[in-house]
């Protein structure tokens, strides 16, 4: 559910008030009281708006006063449940985040444990669909930074990276399953500065999967983020293909073979 969602970015650092600690429990164990529940529903509200405003005038141009506004209270009663329009650039980072991370969470899940590749191919999907549905949202998380602002990496960092662990489950299940193997060529010597960087990933995520295919399973990450954002920022032009969704599908089986993934639907 949206509001959910919007409880868990309140409770990433706001529910408390400004001076809380970010995250430091649950949202079900902190709003225990009317008052409390009143203000999460407050920031919830100014998060609905800054949805709608980012959406309106693009992040660039959000501003507290105007959310303040549509709210109906003068804007210095909007500086008691959201310190600043940082702070409400980054409710709405975490919101994102996590609304993305849910529906791909949601489509993966939905697919067999053992095939690999549809469960790629969902993942995907997801991605685009929910972009294609959130242009605005979407743009915040990948489109050019906001002038001026900066993510504090403390907060949006876990919710930042949920499609890149989900992807890396996969790979990492379908090679420890024998599932995940390169085809064709070999691919080039692996650099001593990329192999170490690839060393760390692995021990920070307790993967088996060897540099090659790691190193390939970040091209199929980044390209999958390329291919949705030509599309949602309209990169293709208007009729260069019509056939748009046919054309990801692709993109997608390409990519799935360039991991070293199995065809979508060929679970053993």
């Amino acid at each position: 559910m949206p509001e959910d969602r919007i409880a868990g970015a309140t409770d990433a650092g706001v529910a408390a008030g400004p001076a809380g600690p970010a995250g430091a429990a649950p949202a079900a164990v902190r709003l225990r009281t009317p008052r409390e529940r009143a203000r999460a529903q407050t920031v919830a509200d100014i998060i609905r708006l800054g949805r709608e405003h980012l959406a309106l005038h693009g992040a660039a141009a959000l501003s507290l006063r105007a959310v303040a506004r549509d709210l109906g209270v003068v804007s210095s009663a909007v500086y008691r449940y959201v310190e600043s329009r940082e702070e409400l650039l980054t409710l709405l980072l975490i919101d994102a985040y996590n609304e993305l991370g849910d529906a791909v969470d949601a489509a993966v899940g939905a697919v067999p444990e053992e095939d690999f590749g549809g469960r790629f191919a969902a993942l995907g999907g997801a991605v685009r669909d929910w972009a294609l549905r959130e242009p605005s949202r979407y743009a915040l998380l990948f489109g050019s930074p906001v002038p001026g602002y900066q993510a504090p990496a403390e907060r949006t960092t876990g919710p930042g990276t949920r499609v890149i662990t989900a992807l890396i489950g996969i790979l990492d299940g379908a090679f420890r399953a024998g599932r995940l193997a390169a085809t064709g060529r070999r691919g080039p010597a692996m650099a001593a500065g990329l192999a170490g960087d690839l060393a760390k990933i692995r021990a920070e995520f307790g993967l088996a999967v060897p540099d090659d295919l790691l190193a390939r399973g970040t091209l199929a990450w980044t390209s999958l983020f390329g291919a949705v954002s030509f599309e949602v920022f309209g990169q293709y032009g208007p009729g260069t293909f019509t056939a748009r969704e046919e054309l990801f599908g692709h993109h997608l089986a390409v990519l799935a073979d360039v991991a070293g993934l199995p065809a979508a639907g060929t679970a053993r």
